[in-house]
């Protein structure tokens, strides 16, 4: 059925708990695992704003951060006993960077959490799971 699964997370709960559900998916099922984190790339459209730290500082501290979350993630795995591969990829739009990773891995899944927002706050605050799921050319499944 699947084999190359991509798992997005941007370090939330309920991305942990998408990780926890991709994990046992994906050793039912035999597939290979690649988790993905997007980091937001330094702005430089407020350089003219006083910042507490320098791009180089602000490059480090997220790297850090998407280290730290990937790490965890792949203890969800470690622990089913199912092989993942970590990755980062810097954009300013998540979803875009999403679907150019599973591409660019010829993943054939995309298994992502959903914040589950309704209703207005949906339409307003967007969702890039709605980005990805209809945009996407391989099958999403999303977990809440």
């Amino acid at each position: 059925m699947y084999k190359k699964i991509l798992v997005p997370i941007d370090g939330s709960e309920l991305s942990y708990m998408a990780v926890a559900g991709a994990a046992s998916f994906a050793k039912h099922l035999g597939a290979e695992v690649y988790v993905l984190t997007v980091i937001e790339p330094y702005s430089y459209t407020n350089l003219s704003e006083y910042r507490p730290e320098s791009i180089e500082q602000y490059d480090q501290r997220v790297k850090d951060q998407a280290k730290e979350r990937l790490e965890k993630a792949r203890e969800y795995f470690d622990k089913v006993g199912v092989k993942a591969t970590i990755c980062s990829k810097k954009s300013f739009s998540p979803s875009e960077a999403i679907m150019d990773v599973c591409e660019e891995l010829g993943c054939d899944l995309i298994f992502m959490a959903s914040h589950g927002r309704k209703g207005l706050a949906a339409v307003l605050l967007g969702s890039e799971t709605q980005k990805v799921l209809t945009h996407s050319k391989v099958p999403v499944m999303v977990y809440r």
